[in-house]
């Protein structure tokens, strides 16, 4: 990593508008072929008491020890970035629990326990500000205005910056409209970000986007993410199928993949997640070799997949860029015939042993 005395460039915006080039996330790509970033934030908070129905966000503040425990044993598994417990703090999903006016202090809560367990790592670790959807639906199918979504985002994004958030971290998104919200709100925030779309429906998001439509998006926005990619969804079959879809289109830009360990399965009340860590192993190295540069988990994904995924990185040689074949091979078929991008070969998924 550079010096900390090299200083930022700044973009010449008006004083409000002002977006460095050089962040903590850019840097450290700039010195690594890949980072890992953090698992689940849900599966982890259920396991340790979180009920049904519960906004996360509340135990920012009534249970900061437990999001210490959450962010702690990311960082303690090898993970190299994680998100913050705030994928649900925007005034619009609080304002369901009566809570839309603690935006900035459930968010600034969030990304300070975020700066208190970086700070003492020991080792480089970035903060990444969670951004989830709003819940609503755009205009004309629905009520929420372009700038009312900027306005909620924006409010979001100031909140985990004053927490100490290195980089916003948009996710789970559906809609190209509420992608182009979060950007906005990230640049007059003034803050680095990244963005990634939920590839949940046939290969494409649940408004319909491709995964070619995403890597043509970001390039025109604006103010485009430091990284782009698609977390949750399916499984990480499908997720890495949607990865060669960026990749087809040329794109430059780093690519994030934070695939699900394995699929959900209802049993005795709760639901299970069936990729062993030995299975998320072998995903991390296909998505290295597909050429993702931050790679994670999404649903499911606990520190002991963490772990298997940082050592199978750090001791196996980087190798071609793997085929649909090799895909299904490793992590099991897709849970449909089509990418969305009308290329429909690949094999379907079925219900077959997994590696692992």
């Amino acid at each position: 990593m550079p010096p900390a005395a090299v200083p930022a460039v700044i973009l010449r915006f008006a004083p409000e508008e002002r977006v460095p080039m050089t962040d903590a996330l850019s840097r450290m790509l700039a010195t690594r072929d890949w980072i890992l970033a953090d698992g689940a934030t849900g599966t982890n908070l259920f396991n340790m008491g979180l009920g049904a129905g519960e906004p996360p966000e509340f135990w920012n503040i009534d249970h900061a020890d437990r999001i210490l425990t959450l962010y702690r044993g990311a960082v303690g598994a090898g993970s190299d970035l994680f998100l913050t417990n705030s994928f649900g703090g925007n005034a619009s999903r609080l304002r369901l629990h009566g809570a839309e006016r603690r935006v900035r202090e459930l968010n600034v809560a969030a990304a300070a326990l975020g700066r208190e367990v970086a700070d003492t790592a020991g080792r480089p670790v970035i903060v990444a500000g969670s951004i989830g959807p709003t819940g609503e639906i755009f205009a004309p199918m629905g009520a929420l205005t372009q700038t009312v979504a900027v306005e909620m985002f924006h409010e979001q994004a100031e909140g985990l910056k004053e927490g100490g958030a290195d980089v916003l971290w948009v996710e789970t998104i559906s809609a190209p409209e509420e992608l182009k919200a979060a950007a906005e709100a990230a640049r007059l925030a003034g803050m680095p970000w990244c963005g990634t779309m939920s590839f949940d429906t046939a290969g494409r998001t649940m408004m319909g986007t491709t995964s070619a439509q995403l890597a043509d998006l970001v390039e025109k926005l604006p103010n485009p993410p430091v990284a782009f990619g698609a977390n949750c969804g399916v499984g990480a079959s499908d997720l890495l199928r949607t990865v060669l879809g960026f990749v087809a289109q040329g794109t430059e830009r780093p690519i994030i993949a934070k695939g699900n360990a394995g699929i959900p399965k209802y049993h005795d009340g709760h639901i299970h997640y069936d990729g062993t860590p030995a299975l998320m192993a072998e995903y991390a190295v296909l998505a290295r070799d597909c050429g993702v540069r931050l790679i994670g988990g999404c649903c499911g994904t606990m520190p002991d997949h963490l772990r298997a995924m940082r050592e199978a990185l750090e001791s196996r040689a980087p190798g071609p860029r793997p085929t649909l074949e090799a895909i299904t091979g490793a992590l099991g078929g897709f849970s449909s015939a089509s990418d969305g991008t009308g290329d429909d070969t690949g094999p379907k998924r079925e219900r077959r042993g997994r590696r692992g």
